[in-house]
């Protein structure tokens, strides 16, 4: 008697995580689920994540909530329910005091520590509140990530880093002036900028390339290498239009010592990139990459 065949593994589970990242980030925007792409960037750092468990502990959070609203609750109401249940209730807070912890950006790790940067904060904020009936969307605001809510009268914007609360256009110009300042001009030029151009929504992809940006930011201070190569190869899936990140690659491949990879990236950045400003050095970069290359063969 032949022995019962076994069942064929589902075809995601062959593939590399960066592989299912990809397939993931592939599909439409309002198809793909945005903290299963944030707990997939974790996936590098913690190999092995069990993802569906922390999606589950979403899950679980939005039918907690939904369970203590009256259906007939209003988008006001359901805002303070949720900024309550987070903050107060589970103790989520902003990681003022260590805010550059590559930990703050990883969604598995907030979730647990129930703390973490704007951003990170913003996902867990938008994912609960999805599940109990509210559409908020994120906003990539300069240097402070936001969530914001159309309302019939408005919009109201969100900051899930200090407890939810809402801003107002005077806290948000000042935000603004803030990093205003940080390149060097004077605060008063943000009083120029038209402050509706931040407060557009940021989509599923920008929020996942921001926060791979941050993990990027933060693994080229500390030098770790092998993760900020890591971090990189989800960049370039996320952002393919941002062209730079293919450069960077191609520079940290030069740095690792793999050069036929960062003569690919670099040759491909010049490629796409002919007229940019460091053209003329990436240019001479692939000619010595190109006759190293040579030599290797």
């Amino acid at each position: 008697m032949a022995s019962p065949k076994k069942p064929e593994a589902p075809e995601s589970a062959a593939l590399s995580p960066l592989a299912r990242f990809a397939r993931l980030l592939s599909g439409a925007e309002e198809r793909f689920d945005l903290a299963e792409a944030c707990l997939m960037i974790a996936e590098d750092a913690y190999p092995g994540l069990d993802i569906e468990r922390y999606l589950g502990d979403i899950e679980r959070m939005g039918v907690r909530l939904r369970a203590r609203l009256p259906e007939s609750a209003d988008a006001e109401q359901r805002v303070i329910a949720l900024n309550q249940f987070l903050f107060d209730d589970l103790g989520y807070a902003g990681n003022a005091g260590d805010y550059y912890d590559p930990r703050n950006s990883y969604l598995n790790e907030v979730l647990e520590r129930r703390t973490g940067i704007p951003i990170t904060l913003a996902v867990v904020y938008m994912e609960v509140g999805r599940r109990i009936g509210l559409p908020l969307e994120g906003v990539s605001f300069p240097g402070h990530f936001l969530v914001r809510l159309k309302l019939r009268g408005g919009t109201l914007v969100l900051d899930p880093f200090s407890g939810g609360e809402p801003k107002s256009e005077d806290e948000l110009r000042e935000l603004l002036k803030r990093v205003v300042a940080g390149t060097g001009r004077s605060r008063d030029a943000a009083n120029e900028l038209p402050l509706g151009q931040f407060l557009e929504p940021a989509g599923k992809r920008q929020i996942v390339a921001r926060v791979l940006r941050n993990l990027k930011g933060i693994h080229r201070q500390s030098q770790d290498q092998q993760a900020l190569l890591e971090v990189m190869n989800r960049l370039i899936i996320a952002a393919p239009e941002a062209h730079v990140e293919l450069r960077d690659r191609g520079l940290l491949y030069q740095q690792l010592e793999a050069f036929r990879a960062a003569l690919q990236d670099l040759a491909a950045y010049l490629e796409r990139e002919p007229e940019a400003s460091d053209a003329t050095d990436i240019r001479a970069r692939v000619v010595e990459l190109t006759a190293l290359c040579a030599r290797l063969n």
